[in-house]
């Protein structure tokens, strides 16, 4: 029987948002009424930051409400979106006056949600903007009309630069433009040594062959697009670079911001190991790691597994990444 800390697993989400707030009061607080997270200290007089989505990837989002990030996120049952109900309560808080951008990942569910807390928020004078994200290298180049990229961790990137521009005192659509570069120029790509397995269940969401890993998966637990034999952590890691170098179209010179994630039960010290892969494949072609990140913040349950994020390092992006950040998960 495969095991997890729950007591029960529909309780889970809900548990783990107070077991959160419980331990960073002075950051977040939760409103299990209105089914949200909040800053312990609402700010002012500044554009609002809220996002949301199933639970299940922690620590995002909830984990990236404080100073410099989120003011609200809005979280699903876990792989489910929250309800538009909750984005509009979600919204309503996170409103000081000066509107709200939403960062929306690309999902069905999130889209059509925040959507239409949109359009309520309309109704009560709130004026949204919303930057749909939609990094995912694996699900691009799909049928013309259709979905379009999943939306993954270069969610990170979005919040933190979004929230350190509106910290600074930028309007609406200045922080809307700029999390819609960041998130037009992001590309992301993952791999799984083992699928996650849902509290409560026994079996993982998909097996895997003796010596093959799952190449281009997503963060609810969704298969990849095709099976590679397993490797070493160079080898694997340069899976996941080459291709994003290629369609980011980068060349000798460049310069990167770098994000190491780790899909939930990938430990520091793989995460690590990974990080000097990638270090060390990105200097052999020539491209600077200008700021880079290794840990786990978008998960996918206890997937073991890893996703590299490549964003091309603007010069007037790299104040926005230094900016002072403190929230239960990221914190300079």
């Amino acid at each position: 029987m495969y095991r997890h800390i729950v007591n029960r697993p529909e309780n889970a989400a809900d548990e783990a948002l107070e077991g959160l707030a419980l331990t960073h009061p002075g950051v977040v607080s939760y409103d299990r009424d209105a089914g949200i997270v909040r800053r312990a200290r609402p700010a002012r007089e500044k554009v609002g930051l809220v996002s949301g989505g199933g639970s299940g990837h922690e620590p995002l989002h909830a984990g990236f409400v404080g100073t410099g990030m989120l003011d609200v996120a809005v979280p699903g049952a876990l792989f489910a979106s929250p309800t538009a109900l909750q984005v509009h309560t979600g919204t309503v808080a996170a409103d000081s006056g000066r509107g709200v951008v939403q960062i929306v990942k690309n999902y069905t569910g999130d889209v059509l949600n925040f959507r239409i807390a949109g359009e309520l928020a309309q109704d009560d004078a709130i004026e949204t903007e919303v930057v749909l994200v939609d990094d995912d290298l694996a699900t691009g180049g799909g049928d013309e009309g259709g979905p379009g990229r999943r939306g993954t961790a270069a969610v990170l990137a979005v919040e933190k630069i979004c929230g350190a521009a509106a910290e600074a005192g930028a309007g609406l659509a200045e922080v809307a433009a700029l999390g819609r570069r960041v998130a037009g120029n992001a590309r992301t790509l993952g791999l799984a040594l083992r699928a996650c397995t849902h509290p409560g269940q026994d079996e993982p969401a998909f097996a895997l062959p003796e010596g093959e890993i799952e190449l281009g998966v997503g963060i609810h637990g969704e298969r990849g697009t095709g099976r590679i034999p397993y490797a070493d952590a160079d080898t694997l890691v340069t899976r996941l670079v080459d291709p994003l170098v290629a369609d980011l179209a980068l060349k000798r010179g460049a310069g990167v911001i770098a994000v190491v994630n780790g899909l939930g039960s990938t430990g520091p010290l793989e995460l690590s190991i990974a990080a000097r892969a990638l270090h060390h494949r990105l200097n052999g072609l020539g491209i600077t790691v200008a700021r880079s990140l290794a840990g786990s913040y978008v998960t996918s349950l206890d997937m073991h597994g890893v996703s590299v994020t490549l964003l091309p390092a603007d010069p007037d992006l790299l104040p926005l990444w230094d900016a002072p950040v403190r929230t239960p998960a990221l914190t300079w």
